[in-house]
């Protein structure tokens, strides 16, 4: 085998053993004034993706301040995750709704 030959199977073969990380997707369900679950972990990228099932709006407002997400009736709404920590968040319509996403890098 020439050296030409060798470099591009080694190419070839890393390329088929490497395992690439994928970012996953987190549900949570609104349906009766209530996330559930009420707490989820994700990774730094994830997206966490809130499904509400009420015939009313919600929001998922983070108590720090980092995000704001509008869910509409009947509707689905995402957020990307971009730091790791332990995020509260709840409902600014309904301050009683609260759930917390774990964030890990």
């Amino acid at each position: 085998m020439t050296p030409r030959w060798i470099c591009l199977a080694a190419v070839v073969l890393s390329g088929i053993t490497s395992v690439s990380a994928q970012a996953a997707t987190i549900q949570v369900t609104i349906n009766k004034l209530v996330y559930s679950p009420a707490e989820v972990t994700a990774k730094v990228g994830d997206t966490v993706e809130w499904i509400n099932k009420d015939i009313v709006a919600h929001t998922a407002t983070a108590t720090n301040g980092d995000w704001n997400v509008a869910i509409a009736p009947k509707q689905t709404a995402r957020l990307v995750v971009k730091k790791s920590g332990n995020i509260d968040y709840f409902c600014k319509y309904h301050p009683n709704m609260k759930g917390i996403v774990v964030v890990t890098p």
